[in-house]
C-alpha cells in the first residue's frame, strides 16, 4: 500500500460540489471517504453506486482505488465516515494494513466495512476498527449512517462509537440510482480485454443482479444471500453502460454472480444493449445449470454482442460436485460446451482443482477431460492452481468430514486451512503453482502451460511424464480464446499475485 500526500491528488480523486439539482438531507457537509482495495481489475461499482447516492444526499465523498490508486493521506486524516469495500476475501485481506493505517492516522473517524466478505468476517474487522459492518445491499445503510454521523458535530477528537442499528446483513429491494464513476480512474487503467486474435479493448464494468438463488456449498455468497437475489433497474443498468461508453468502454462486463438468475431481465438488458450500441461487445458469467436449462438463449448471447461466457463448473469429478451442491454433472458440462461450439459462442469455465477430495488420478482426468474437449486455449493457466478456499459460515462447514479435516480458524489468512488426505496432493499443488507462476512469467502458450502441468501429475500417477493427450501439440501456438488480463478466481485461496494487483 502506498500513501499520497498530495492535496492536489485528493482534490483530483474526490467531487466536493454538491449537484445543483439536490436539496442534501444532511444536517451538514459531511466528509466521507469511499475505499476499495481489489474487484479483480474492475472499475468497482461498489465505490460508483454508494458514492452517487452519498453526493445525492450532501456529502463530499472521495473515492479511492487502491488497486490502481495511492491512498491519499488528506482524505484519509480528514474523513468522517470511511467506508472500505470488501466483496471478496483477497480485498479484505488487503484492507488489513489500511485499517491499521486509519487507525493511526485518523482515530476519530467512523470505520464502515461493507459487501459481501464484511459481515463473515465481523468479529475480526471490529478488532481493527470498524464500527459498522454491512452487508447485502449497502447504498441505504452507508445513507443512513452518513445522515446519524452528520446530525453529530464534526470530530475533532476520537468520539463515543455510534451503536449499530439493524441486522449486519440487510436485503432491502432498493431502487437503484446510475453509478457516478466520474472521479474513479479511467477505464484504460484497469484490466483490458484481449480478444484472442492480438485486440485490446477498454473495458468497463457493471451489474444486472446482486446475490444468487443458488445455494452453493462453496460459494461466498450463500452466507449473506441465502438464496436471494436483487435486480438492478434496467435503466440503471443501461445508463451506467451508456456513461461508461462515452468514457472509452469498448465491452462489458457483467459481474453478476450468475446472468441468468433472472434471465427476461438479463435478456432485456443484452437486447437493449445490442440496440444502442451494436459495436459494442460484453461477457457474463452463468452457470452449467442454467446454459443446459436455458440453450435457447445461447444463440441471442451471441446475437447480442456477447464475445465469451465464464462458468464456474468446479470440477468433473461427481463427488466433489455434489459436495459443492453444484447441480450439474460432467455429462452437462460436456453438454453445454456442444451448445457453445455449435453457435461461435467462446465458454471459460473455471475449476477449483485442489479440494480436500481431489485425488491424483482425479486431478489428471480434469486435465484429460480438458484437452478431450478442446478446451486447453480457454483456461487460464492459474485454474490448475486454484484452492479450495473455507471461509467463516461456509456451507462447507455443515459437512461432516470437512469439519475432520480443517485446522482450527488462521485469523490472519481469514480461512480454515487444510490438508489433503494425500499428502501427495498438498506437494502436487505446490509444484503446479511454481510451475504456472513459472510459465507465466516466461510468457509461455497456454499449450505449453498445461504441457507443463500435465507432465507433473502424469509423473504423479505413473511415476514419469506421459504423452500429451491426443492432438494436443504443446508446441503448436493454438486458438486462443478472448479473455480478459485480470485472471478470474472463484472460492479460491489467493495467490502472491492477488497481493501484487497489476493490470
Amino acid at each position: 500500500m502506498t500513501i499520497s500526500t498530495s492535496a492536489d491528488g485528493v482534490r483530483n480523486l474526490a467531487m466536493t460540489m454538491k449537484p445543483d439539482n439536490v436539496d442534501g438531507d444532511l444536517d451538514r457537509r459531511l466528509r466521507v471517504l469511499l475505499i476499495s482495495t481489489y474487484e479483480l481489475g474492475h472499475q468497482p461499482f461498489g465505490l460508483a453506486s454508494p458514492a452517487t447516492w452519498l453526493r445525492d444526499l450532501g456529502a463530499e465523498v472521495t473515492v479511492v482505488d487502491t488497486a490502481v490508486q495511492d491512498l491519499p493521506t488528506v482524505a484519509l486524516r480528514t474523513a468522517e465516515l470511511i467506508a472500505i469495500y470488501l466483496p471478496m476475501h483477497t480485498a479484505t485481506r488487503l484492507a488489513v494494513p489500511i485499517l491499521e493505517e486509519i487507525a493511526t492516522l485518523n482515530p476519530g473517524a467512523h470505520v464502515c466495512c461493507y459487501g459481501l466478505y464484511a459481515p463473515v468476517n465481523e468479529s475480526f474487522l471490529r478488532k481493527l476498527g470498524a464500527r459498522t459492518v454491512i452487508g447485502g445491499e449497502f447504498e441505504d445503510r452507508l445513507c443512513s449512517l452518513a445522515k446519524e454521523l452528520a446530525a453529530r458535530p464534526p470530530v475533532v477528537t476520537p468520539a463515543l462509537p455510534l451503536a449499530q442499528h439493524g441486522n449486519v446483513i440487510d436485503l432491502p429491494r432498493l431502487a437503484f440510482r446510475a453509478p457516478d464513476r466520474s472521479t474513479l480512474p479511467s477505464l484504460s487503467t484497469y484490466a483490458y480485454l484481449d480478444t484472442g486474435d492480438g485486440r485490446r479493448k477498454v473495458v468497463g464494468y457493471t451489474e444486472a443482479t446482486r446475490g444468487c438463488k443458488h445455494l452453493c456449498r462453496h460459494c461466498p455468497i450463500v452466507p449473506v444471500y441465502n438464496g436471494q437475489f436483487r435486480v438492478v433497474q434496467r435503466d440503471v443498468v443501461l445508463e451506467d453502460v451508456r456513461r461508461q461508453v462515452r468514457a472509452g468502454a469498448e465491452h462489458i462486463t457483467f459481474g453478476d454472480p450468475d446472468f441468468l438468475n433472472g434471465p427476461a431481465h438479463g435478456m432485456a438488458i443484452v437486447r437493449a444493449l445490442h440496440e444502442e450500441f451494436p459495436q459494442i461487445s460484453y461477457d457474463c458469467t452463468i452457470k452449467i445449470e442454467h446454459l443446459v436449462a436455458q440453450r435457447r438463449l445461447i444463440p441471442e448471447l451471441r446475437d447480442t454482442g456477447c464475445l465469451f461466457v465464464t462458468s464456474a463448473v468446479e470440477s468433473v469429478d461427481p463427488q466433489i460436485l455434489d459436495r459443492f451442491d453444484k447441480r450439474h454433472t460432467l455429462a452437462e458440462f460436456v453438454d453445454a460446451v456442444g451448445l457453445f461450439r455449435e453457435v461461435g459462442l467462446t465458454m471459460n469455465p473455471t475449476f477449483v482443482t485442489f479440494t480436500p477430495w481431489t485425488t491424483p488420478d482425479g486431478y489428471l482426468e480434469l486435465l484429460r477431460v480438458l484437452a478431450e474437449l478442446d478446451l486447453v486455449d480457454n483456461v487460464p493457466p492459474i485454474q490448475y492452481a486454484i484452492r479450495l478456499l473455507i471461509p467463516r459460515s461456509s456451507r462447507l462447514l455443515e459437512l461432516e468430514d470437512v469439519r475432520h479435516i480443517i485446522k482450527p480458524f488462521d485469523e490472519e489468512r481469514l480461512y480454515y486451512p487444510w490438508d489433503n488426505l494425500d499428502a501427495r496432493m498438498d506437494q502436487l499443488y505446490d509444484d503446479v503453482m511454481a510451475a504456472v507462476m513459472r510459465a507465466q512469467g516466461e510468457k509461455v502458450s497456454r499449450r505449453e502451460s498445461y504441457a507443463r502441468v500435465w507432465d507433473i501429475a502424469s509423473t504423479l500417477v505413473h511415476s514419469h511424464p506421459q504423452p500429451l493427450p491426443a492432438g494436443l501439440d504443446r508446441n503448436a501456438p493454438g486458438r486462443p480464446a478472448p479473455s480478459m488480463s485480470e485472471p478470474w478466481y472463484c472460492c479460491a485461496e489467493p495467490t502472491a499475485d492477488q497481493f501484487r494487483p497489476s493490470v
